[in-house]
């Protein structure tokens, strides 16, 4: 990748709407240039997907939890359970298996606190690999990005 690559990045990670027209202006390079460095970027998986971000809100989803989890034993089955379990949840939109003292950390989006406990008893606490975990309730969400920055 290259200067003008990565200045593509920069832009369509901020805005994947913008036309070649556009995009050929702000990197200085011909709309036929632009479409084939993104053509490439897609083809080679540096472009993994273009998605529309959809409103938490709008989906009534106002109560946002970062969970740290800890499982009884950290063998195979046991993590690639609690993976295929998470997998499955749809309140659940991040789950990262970790090092450190957690095993998984999971973000979590629920309509309200009864909502969550639901969420927390039926797949947390009923889930027999689980040993503890702990919540931390999001008072404020102070930036996001949806992706690696591009430096």
């Amino acid at each position: 990748m290259d200067e003008y690559d990565l200045k593509l990045l920069r832009l369509l990670q901020k805005n994947n709407r913008l036309t070649t027209e556009e995009l050929s202006i702000e990197v200085n390079l011909s709309q036929s240039a632009v479409q084939r460095r993104i053509t490439k970027l897609r083809n080679e998986r540096i472009i993994e997907a273009d998605v529309s971000i959809i409103s938490q809100k709008a989906l009534g989803l106002s109560f946002t939890c970062v969970i740290d989890v800890i499982l009884y034993e950290g063998n195979t089955k046991a993590i690639d359970s609690f993976k295929e379990e998470m997998t499955k949840c749809p309140e659940v939109s991040l789950c990262y298996y970790v090092t450190g003292s957690y095993d998984f950390v999971l973000i979590v989006n629920t309509k309200d606190m009864e909502h969550f406990e639901e969420f927390q008893k039926t797949k947390l606490m009923d889930n027999p690999h689980l040993k503890h975990f702990y919540t931390h309730v999001v008072m404020d969400k102070v930036k996001t990005n949806y992706g690696p920055s591009v430096l």
